[in-house]
């Protein structure tokens, strides 16, 4: 699968830079519902000392639609991506379930990561699901739609949180009486179950030399103390930072202290 992906470097030719350079570029994997536009600020600032590329995972953002969300078919639209920009190794970092998705890939293909940062994520199956999410989402009859706003009103009830719904609704493109989707939500919703949970059984072998760096909030409850064995078991060299006053979207929250936490673990 071809996924859309913009490219970020202060270099005249982005394109050139990125062939010529000699340090592996960063590719962000954003999390579920995520796209390169929620990350293009984070991205553009990461920028100033990296060559950065920010991806769509399949059925989310311009990337294709396909009939699964599994972790292992994520895993080979990377490599399919990296292949193709003729990169020998790229740095990965991975938000939510993009952060599984690098995780998969770095146990996967451990000569094609440089480094790897997870952003607020385990390698463990979550109990709590996004399905009451994606219901309300399908529950919207586009045919009818008249506005954005529309959809904000009848998302309310189901979705009180209003930088939820404008987080949400950032994936709503048209106009009256003809929007649509850029999430597969029919997938997305048949697949939950994979995507809040880890390919745990598959990778029970597995493990990975590959530096890595889990970045957290300290009021995110996504990394505990519990799954810290588990996670140097399946990479003994990652070590774990916090992040003050940040939950689950600690880089939206205190994007400048993860800035500064991604560059530090990068200059090292």
């Amino acid at each position: 699968m071809k996924l859309y992906y913009q490219h970020y470097s202060e270099a005249a030719d982005s394109e050139i830079a990125l062939s010529q350079s000699e340090q592996p570029p960063v590719i962000i994997i954003p999390g579920l519902f995520g796209s390169t536009t929620n990350w293009r600020s984070f991205a553009k600032k990461l920028s100033a000392n990296h060559h950065v590329i920010v991806i769509d995972q399949r059925n989310h953002g311009r990337s294709p639609h396909a009939d699964s969300q599994s972790y292992f078919d994520m895993s080979d639209d990377l490599l399919e991506l990296i292949d193709m920009l003729e990169l020998e190794k790229v740095i990965l970092c991975g938000h939510s379930m993009g952060g599984k998705t690098a995780m998969v890939f770095a146990l996967l293909h451990p000569e094609r990561v440089g480094k790897l940062a997870v952003l607020d994520i385990a390698p463990v199956a979550y109990p709590h699901s996004h399905a009451p999410f994606l219901d309300a989402l399908l529950d919207i009859d586009l045919s009818q739609l008249e506005s954005r706003s529309a959809a904000d009103k009848a998302l309310k009830t189901a979705i009180p949180e209003t930088s939820t719904r404008l987080f949400l609704l950032q994936s709503l493109v048209g106009r009256a009486n003809n929007y649509q989707w850029r999430l597969n939500l029919p997938v997305l919703r048949s697949e939950m179950d994979k995507v809040v949970g880890f390919p745990s059984d598959q990778l029970k072998e597995y493990s990975s030399s590959v530096e890595a760096r889990f970045i957290y909030g300290l009021n995110s409850t996504y990394i505990s103390e519990k799954d810290r064995p588990l996670i140097n078991k399946l990479f003994p060299k990652a070590d774990f930072t916090g992040i003050a006053n940040a939950g689950h979207w600690l880089h939206v929250e205190q994007p400048q202290r993860v800035l500064d936490a991604l560059n530090e673990f990068l200059a090292t």
